[in-house]
């Protein structure tokens, strides 16, 4: 059975009924979420698209919920060699030692909010929980989230791979 389809009804960041029900519905503290958006929001100014213009900040809160790491996209003259906010503030969180997220938050500066690329879809779920929380915030705060399995439904994750060591014959 498929997941249901995300809710993408734009809640605005400062309605703080909305936004406690949020927080609720997906285990996070009004605090962590304020932080996620604070945080992606400011890592768009980051962004290296002098090509496309396209601005784009992440956040990833991790398991324990005492870390936070952003990053934003990063393009290249040579377009499939660019990489995405998603996956640039996933890759600080892992190589500082953190494998487990809770929860990711993206900022663009479009409306409605966008979502993260299949690329990153699949990498996000690498690191998360199907039930996590992906924030998607667009240019005037306005927010949508899904949680990672209604973005990604019949993925494949590290858990279908046989365990590491030597291979039955």
């Amino acid at each position: 059975m498929s997941p249901p389809p995300p809710s993408f009804t734009s809640i605005s960041s400062g309605d703080a009924a909305l936004v406690a029900s949020t927080c609720e519905e997906h285990g996070l503290t009004e605090a962590e979420f304020s932080e996620l958006h604070r945080r992606c929001v400011a890592a768009k100014s980051t962004a290296y698209c002098p090509y496309s213009q396209f601005r784009v900040g992440a956040a990833v809160l991790s398991a324990d919920g005492a870390y936070y790491f952003s990053g934003a996209n990063v393009e290249n003259a040579s377009y499939p060699v660019g990489t995405c906010a998603e996956r640039v503030a996933l890759g600080k969180a892992v190589t500082e030692g953190h494998r487990k997220i809770r929860a990711v938050a993206v900022a663009t500066d479009i409306a409605p909010p966008a979502s993260p690329c299949g690329m990153c879809r699949q990498f996000i779920r690498e690191f998360c929980d199907l039930k996590a929380p992906i924030i998607m915030f667009d240019k005037d705060d306005n927010y949508k989230v899904a949680r990672l399995e209604q973005l990604l439904p019949l993925s494949f994750g590290p858990e279908a791979l046989p365990p590491p060591g030597p291979r039955p014959s």
